[in-house]
């Protein structure tokens, strides 16, 4: 009798129902898997007339309190339609450089700068690993809806850390995971807060805010942490 009584203890304090909220939600983070990148045949997703009110993109940008001359990267920029907002927001001093893996998206995001008469956009071919940009050139980083893509974020946490100014931040816009308000957006291409926070803290960064006002997403401002924010 006492040896049943000690199997069934046993196996109830391994059972994940008996696991603490805080182990289960590390286990979770554990196995997150990147999802598969979007195909640039999906550019005309990215520009639909809906985005506007469903993403509220200048609420973004005013939040980020963008000043003329600032030098932006759009990290996955695709067909750039944050990174042309921005490029008016930082005039004609500013830069922008629109960073991402796929040739095609930039053969996108040219064209349409072209029919929109924006020429302070730079298009930038990165990799899995790397923005192929300069050390220390950016004054903020943003990424609206394509870390969760990333098929190596601590590689390109690193990568950020190198490219942002001591003073620089980072915007990082990431569809709900909890709750219901991003329902219509296939669950791997959804983060929770506790998702981005342990994978972002350790990889050095710091949170300035978090950010709760957009109808779906969450928007986090980030900058360089120091050495005792991963602790």
């Amino acid at each position: 009798m006492f040896r049943s009584i000690v199997f069934v203890a046993a196996v109830c304090l391994a059972s994940p129902s008996f696991l603490s909220v805080e182990a289960q939600e590390k286990d979770v983070v554990k196995k997150r898997t990147p999802a598969a990148v979007m195909s640039f045949r999906g550019a005309p997703w990215l520009e639909r007339a809906t985005r506007l009110k469903e993403e509220q993109p200048f609420k973004v940008l005013e939040a980020m309190k963008l000043e003329k001359g600032q030098a932006v990267v759009d990290l996955g920029v695709g067909s750039g339609f944050y990174a042309r907002k921005i490029a008016r927001a930082v005039g004609d001093k500013g830069l922008v450089y629109g960073v991402d893996i796929q040739p095609e998206m930039l053969e996108i995001l040219s064209k349409l700068c072209k029919d929109e008469g924006i020429d302070n956009i730079r298009p930038v071919l990165g990799s899995a690993t790397s923005t192929n940009l300069e050390d220390g050139c950016a004054d903020w980083i943003i990424m609206a809806d394509v870390y969760h893509e990333f098929s190596d974020p601590e590689a390109m946490l690193a990568d950020m850390l190198r490219i942002l100014k001591p003073d620089g931040k980072v915007a990082l816009l990431e569809y709900r995971g909890e709750g219901q308000t991003a329902a219509h957006i296939k669950p791997s291409h959804r983060m929770t807060e506790t998702q981005v926070m342990s994978e972002w803290i350790p990889g050095g960064f710091k949170l300035v805010e978090l950010i709760g006002f957009l109808p779906s997403q969450h928007l986090f401002i980030f900058e360089k942490g120091s050495g005792d924010d991963a602790k």
